[in-house]
């Protein structure tokens, strides 16, 4: 039978070692064994649980949930499997749709074809998990929240196409830094991460088109941790990011007070 050290089964997924390593520390993926030598090693049964993982990650599902998920005496590999299918079906779908958009726009943008206006949006905005997460919100916070979340969907929709890209590009840049800071070891409660959090702060408030008050700001955290989408979209980012993000944004919250 095969094994295959960390390194190796890393490359093969695309995925860090420190990753397969943080999987093993919170015992979401163990090795087969352990050689004599300190080598972790895994077998084709590790394997097929890492597809697992790495599919319930791919459809946002985060890390805590999967290791409930996939050691629940009734989980299923191939009805999973199933299941993942259908859903990625659907989400192909409406990928396809969008790349048709994309390709009809470009089309239109070089002068070969025109394209009816109500047709620039097909595709490309996902109005049903859009719509499930206003409708948590309500939930969670109340009904009180629903002229912030119409302020915030008016702004983003006032803004042009150059606009949103050049407002999502700043933060892709701001969580990266953020994130380099976990990958050095850096504590999120360090103020050398003061700069990168103040320029996440500003980007929420233009994201809202108002002020974000301290308060509301350090508030912000705790919404990023309670949603699953945030949560596995920060992990994606890296490993442990979701809760690195949220203690450094309260911890200079916390000292702005």
């Amino acid at each position: 039978m095969a094994r295959y050290t960390v390194k190796q089964v890393a490359q093969m997924a695309r995925i860090s070692i420190r990753a397969l390593h943080h999987y093993d520390q919170i015992g979401l993926l163990k090795p087969a064994h352990t050689g004599e030598n300190g080598y972790r090693y895994y077998g084709r049964e590790e394997l097929l649980r890492l597809q697992q993982i790495l599919i319930h990650r791919a459809l946002d599902i985060p890390l805590a949930e999967i290791g409930a998920i996939l050691d629940d005496p009734g989980f299923d590999r191939l009805t999973a499997l199933e299941s993942q299918r259908t859903r990625v079906a659907e989400q192909a779908d409406r990928l396809a749709s969008m790349l048709r958009t994309i390709d009809r726009t470009i089309a239109e943008l070089k002068g070969d074809r025109a394209m009816k206006d109500a047709d620039l949006y097909s595709g490309v905005i996902d109005s049903q998990k859009q719509a499930q997460y206003e409708a948590w919100l309500e939930e969670k916070y109340g009904p009180e929240i629903k002229p912030e979340i119409d302020a915030s969907r008016g702004k983003m929709d006032g803004l042009s196409e150059d606009e949103r890209r050049a407002m999502m590009d700043e933060l892709k840049s701001i969580e990266e830094g953020i994130a380099e800071g976990l990958r050095k070891g850096i504590p999120p409660q360090s103020h050398a991460l003061d700069p990168m959090i103040a320029r996440h702060r500003d980007w929420v408030q233009a994201r809202w088109g108002r002020s974000a008050p301290v308060s509301a700001y350090a508030g912000l955290a705790d919404v990023y941790l309670a949603h699953p989408d945030f949560v596995a979209r920060y992990e994606s980012i890296e490993t442990g990011f979701a809760e690195y993000l949220a203690t450094a944004m309260r911890s200079w919250a916390g000292r702005q007070e």
